[in-house]
């Protein structure tokens, strides 16, 4: 019976640690999780406040002032009878545009119906030599007007420039009875804090606006195709 009592001893100690041993081969079984816990949703973070940007300036454009603005226009007779006649100067002082500095362009334009004709100080600048009387004036603009430029169908000349590198030519499209032509025209440019004054001078051709240059006596006394042009456009 002691050997009985014994051999049951041994049994139940075996028995224990076999329970507390793993047997090659199989992992113990994890615990049952407990049940996950849903977390409550999170509040959105609070914006962050940023500093205004400062608001962009717009481009500085620029007006042309009219009364410091001239384009005056030469042209010169022709023809076996040019002797009868005489060379005119043409010009506007009622331009009116915007020139932007800092896009490098500008536009204008001014109408045909507010040039003027052989003002003196005009000619004598031009170096023409006796003013014509005022009759004479008259009828050179009702001419240049009415057959010539055809004003009452084209009353606007249309001016777009854009400017280059410096020391370039301004890149310039000039619409004139109705056609429009781009060339490069040299000037000089001046600028100051707050007032840009373009110079230059351009010869043109009336012929490349489509233009019959006047004449009369089929042809005995004329007005050149070819213009000479000069400009001072001042804008603030």
């Amino acid at each position: 019976m002691r050997k009985f009592h014994t051999y049951l001893k041994v049994g139940v100690l075996c028995a224990c640690v076999a329970a507390c041993t793993q047997l090659p081969g199989h992992a113990p079984e994890a615990p049952a999780a407990a049940p996950a816990h849903t977390p409550a949703p999170a509040k959105p973070a609070a914006p962050v406040a940023h500093p205004p940007r400062p608001a962009t300036p717009a481009a500085t454009v620029l007006n042309i002032d009219s009364g410091l603005s001239l384009i005056a226009v030469t042209v010169r007779r022709g023809g076996l009878l040019a002797r009868l006649g005489h060379d005119h100067v043409v010009a506007s002082r009622h331009i009116s545009g915007t020139v932007a500095p800092a896009e490098n362009r500008a536009d204008f334009q001014f109408r045909l119906d507010q040039l003027t004709v052989d003002e003196a100080e005009l000619r004598i600048a031009a170096g023409l030599d006796k003013q014509p009387s005022a009759d004479a004036i008259e009828g050179t603009r009702n001419n240049m007007l009415t057959r010539v430029l055809d004003a009452e169908h084209y009353p606007l000349v249309q001016v777009h420039a854009e400017r280059g590198a410096a020391g370039q030519p301004l890149q310039v499209a000039i619409t004139l009875h109705g056609v429009t032509r781009s060339m490069a025209i040299p000037v000089e440019i001046r600028e100051t804090k707050a007032v840009m004054t373009v110079t230059g001078s351009v010869n043109l051709k009336q012929s490349d606006f489509g233009i019959t240059p006047f004449s009369v006596m089929a042809g005995a006394l004329a007005v050149q195709d070819q213009m000479e042009l000069r400009f001072t456009l001042v804008a603030k």
